[in-house]
């Protein structure tokens, strides 16, 4: 990608408008979103554990990212100030934790369910948002939040579940959900508002966390085996972390924390989508109708002005 000119960078300042920084950011978050909705199948067809697919997602992911800011010189957007070193450290943990967990959580429950509950994050997001940056919260987003979690939870098919399974397994995995959940939430409100780092940098910082991290893993699990699992797994890296995610904090830090929440519904839309096409799981009426209503949630978000 070549640089920008400087006279060309102060043009597009100079018109870029709040509205057009907005659009802007709508268009990076659904973009990151459906590249997300298809990790699962990456995930799947590589066949490795969820902490090996999680340390060669951070190694190839820091690898992506660092040969970009080679090819793009922004090098400097990598560096680290001591103010924003914590805040780039805690969130590459944040996000170790939050894969862990939510792979955790498909292993004690089901991806469906894991799924469902690892979405109430929009909350966290919006009701942080509300008590820690003072954002204002509208009524209709607060509605379409919950009309997009009640659809997701028809979506993947929570309603169909036999009351007896609620075991202490399942519990286990509920609670690993919510944890991630939770591990997410914060991510997202760092990325949108620690804006001295940029999102190439904040990606970059996570992924080389979750390399160290986890580093001693192979020595006790040993490689994956078979040239294609290394092709998934640096999918992984490349496509689903070096890319996605700095679309995704791209987008994060140009829309209020209402907005971020709805648009968080792109991804398990996008997943479900893959899993009908690529695996022939049709959904069911039920199912079909909850995707009608995460859809009309995210329409009705994009609605309400005062919650962008």
């Amino acid at each position: 990608m070549a640089s920008i000119p400087s006279d060309l960078k102060s043009a597009t300042a100079e018109h870029m408008t709040p509205t057009a920084s907005q659009s802007g950011g709508l268009v990076m978050m659904v973009a990151g979103g459906l590249i997300l909705g298809s990790i699962g199948v990456f995930v799947h067809e590589s066949g490795a554990h969820p902490l090996t697919a999680v340390l060669f997602r951070c190694a190839f992911g820091a690898l992506a990212l660092g040969v970009y800011a080679l090819a793009t010189r922004q090098v400097a957007a990598l560096r680290l100030t001591p103010a924003v070193m914590p805040a780039a450290l805690a969130t590459g943990v944040l996000m170790v934790l939050n894969w862990a967990l939510f792979f955790a959580a498909i292993q004690q429950t089901t991806i469906a369910i894991a799924t469902v509950v690892f979405h109430v994050q929009p909350f966290w997001v919006m009701a942080l948002g509300v008590l820690l940056l003072k954002e204002r919260s509208s009524r209709l987003g607060w509605v379409a939040v919950a009309v997009a979690l009640l659809g997701l939870a028809m979506a993947t098919g929570l309603f169909e579940r036999s009351p007896e399974a609620f075991d202490r397994r399942f519990l286990l995995g509920i609670a690993c959900a919510l944890g991630a959940s939770l591990c997410y939430a914060v991510v997202t409100l760092v990325a949108k508002t620690q804006r001295q780092i940029s999102a190439l940098g904040l990606s970059m910082w996570q992924c080389a966390v979750g390399t160290v991290a986890l580093c001693w893993w192979p020595f006790v699990a040993g490689l994956p085996a078979g040239g294609q699992a290394w092709l998934w797994l640096a999918g992984l890296g490349v496509i689903h972390t070096a890319l996605a995610y700095v679309l995704l904090y791209g987008g994060m830090r140009r829309l209020s924390a209402n907005r971020i929440a709805i648009l968080q519904f792109v991804y398990p839309v996008a997943a479900i989508l893959c899993d009908m096409i690529i695996y022939g799981r049709m959904l069911s009426m039920v199912q079909g109708l909850g995707v009608v209503l995460m859809g009309l949630a995210v329409w009705a978000a994009g609605l309400s002005r005062r919650s962008g």
